[in-house]
């Protein structure tokens, strides 16, 4: 079976620097990128499925590709910030331009994708919206997973009741059954697909006593709440101004995908995508709320097509 390698690159912050973790799938000479960005308490293995599905269709058709998946800082390998100022939007944007600009360095970038779940998919609008950055190339297909320039209030209330409480685990499925509680919208899985997307999320405890059960803690950084829970309503109003007008600059051919029961991207919102700025194709998914996983056979197929169609033509 396909594996990733993990890789690092080094990005600075107000405290110095810290270093970014990222999977790379496929061939890491192509000049065909498409980069993963994950959700805000997840890390990059979520895109295994996506990954792997993409690199077998690339070599099915003889086509070279090289799929990254980061570890946004504060998060799986990557590293914890000092100052949890940093764990917003504009910093990670920062580091993206960072790890891309170090792909370049390494191999010639023609062609450029972006997959963004959650906030993976608003560090890509923000990078899409300004034409001005210091990019390798322009994005060429942009996919919005399950988020958009309007965040419903009521959902980020939601996200922050449990966000930053981790607590410890006596195992690997007793961790992977506590983050279904709170990830249940995620949709249907088998119990191996949720374990599967489950152990990334979590590490070994250090203890002191060798001779002490084994125990597991989830892999973010707590703090990340710290940014997160400051948010008022009013300041979000005024983000949600300012990413309409990045969504508005968006050339990128867009896919937005949406969960029916979404309660963070409404429906009226994703009509909106599709009407204004890039025009996104909407692609929603029965029985999913926030966010699809992209890893039932139906959610990477939509994904996987829509990337590779010029590659069909």
């Amino acid at each position: 079976m396909i594996q990733p390698t993990l890789n690092y690159v080094t990005c600075p912050d107000s405290a110095g620097s810290h270093r970014m973790a990222f999977w790379q799938w496929g061939d890491p000479a192509s000049a065909h990128v498409v980069l993963c960005a994950h959700g805000l308490t997840r890390q990059g293995r979520d895109f295994d499925e996506l990954a792997r599905a993409l690199c077998e269709r690339a070599s099915d058709t003889g086509v070279s590709l090289r799929v990254i998946c980061p570890d946004v800082v504060g998060r799986g390998q990557s590293d914890w910030l000092k100052d949890p100022a940093g764990y917003q939007v504009p910093a990670y944007v920062s580091d993206m331009l960072v790890l891309l600009a170090k792909l370049q360095s390494e191999a010639a970038i023609d062609v450029l994708d972006w997959v963004g779940t959650s906030m993976g998919g608003l560090i890509g609008l923000v990078i899409c919206g300004q034409a001005d950055l210091p990019l390798p190339q322009r994005v060429r297909k942009l996919v919005l997973n399950d988020v958009g320039p309007t965040l419903e209030w009521s959902a980020l209330q939601r996200i922050g009741t449990y966000l930053g409480k981790g607590g410890e685990f006596e195992s690997l499925q007793q961790a992977a059954d506590a983050m279904w509680v709170i990830s249940s919208s995620f949709g249907p899985h088998t119990p191996e697909q949720w374990l599967a997307l489950s152990t990334p999320m979590v590490r070994p405890v250090d203890d002191a006593d060798t001779s002490a059960p084994k125990r597991w803690k989830l892999h973010y950084d707590p703090s990340i709440a710290v940014p997160f829970t400051a948010g008022t309503q009013a300041s979000t109003l005024e983000s949600q101004a300012m990413l309409w007008r990045l969504y508005d600059q968006i050339s990128a051919d867009t896919l937005l995908l949406r969960g029916v029961e979404s309660d963070l991207l409404s429906a009226e919102t994703a009509k909106a995508m599709t009407e204004r700025g890039p025009h996104a194709r909407l692609v929603q998914f029965k029985g999913v709320g926030h966010a699809p996983t992209i890893t039932s056979a139906d959610q990477v197929e939509v994904v996987a097509d829509f990337l590779w169609a010029s590659h069909d033509q």
